[in-house]
């Protein structure tokens, strides 16, 4: 944890010792009482710290809080749902990356199962979100939305922005050659298949939608690499860094 990161709701709270922040400063920072350590206000600023008291069960923190740090990057990812070992992989990478929003769609082929993981359905997806941003040494979290079919994402996009779909089979133009000659929006929504890739019919919506196919050269890369590898490549194409 480059960052400890906090709800809203715990910041006057006594933090539980059995909680992770609390053993990783106790055990990994070896903070003690006096010590200050970085922190983060989830969504909102960063500042320090201070471990005020150690009691057997509880710590008790002080916060100072500074600035918020800067927007996240205007890119927005489309994503056919993988298994959830790969989703895990790009939550955390993504949030770390610093993109504004994240869309797991059901695609035509994607495994329906992968749906009903409990990386849904507890909220589990949270604490990747929150571990990619503590990796930033950020507080800000990507907005999340899943299990909606690719075509209901689709109608929902916002009008402008640049519009990209990685794809193996019928792109024709690299990927950063696409975000290069299109440096007239600041938003890019950039879209990748599920682990089977895009159907005949998902390319179809997509070029309706206003989406072009690019590549990321002939190497097949797994999809958690391809979102990292392709994320990377629009924020040095668009200066994001």
């Amino acid at each position: 944890m480059n960052l400890l990161l906090f709800e809203s709701h715990e910041i006057d709270r006594p933090l539980p010792r059995t909680d992770a922040r609390a053993q990783h400063l106790l055990e990994i920072l070896h903070r003690r009482e006096g010590d200050s350590f970085d922190a983060g206000l989830v969504d909102g600023p960063r500042g320090k710290g201070t471990l005020v008291a150690l009691a057997a069960d509880v710590l008790t923190l002080h916060f100072d809080w500074s600035n918020p740090p800067p927007p996240l990057a205007p890119i927005t990812l489309i994503l056919g749902l993988p298994r959830p070992q790969t989703a895990r992989k790009i939550l955390h990478d993504a949030t770390t990356l610093g993109v504004a929003a994240l869309h797991f769609v059901t695609a035509e082929k994607g495994e329906p199962g992968y749906a009903q993981s409990p990386l849904w359905h507890t909220g589990e997806w949270r604490r990747h979100l929150l571990a990619g941003a503590a990796q930033a040494f950020c507080t800000r979290l990507p907005s999340l939305a899943y299990g909606q079919t690719l075509a209901d994402t689709l109608a929902a996009l916002p009008e402008g922005g640049t519009r990209l779909a990685l794809d193996n089979y019928e792109a024709t133009a690299a990927l950063g050659d696409a975000v290069k000659s299109d440096s007239t929006s600041r938003g890019i929504v950039l879209a990748l298949g599920p682990e089977r890739g895009w159907s005949a019919r998902d390319r179809d919506a997509l070029r309706s939608a206003g989406f072009t196919l690019v590549h990321l050269g002939q190497r097949v890369l797994r999809l958690e690499t391809a979102v990292v590898a392709a994320t990377a490549i629009v924020k040095a194409q668009r200066r994001l860094f």
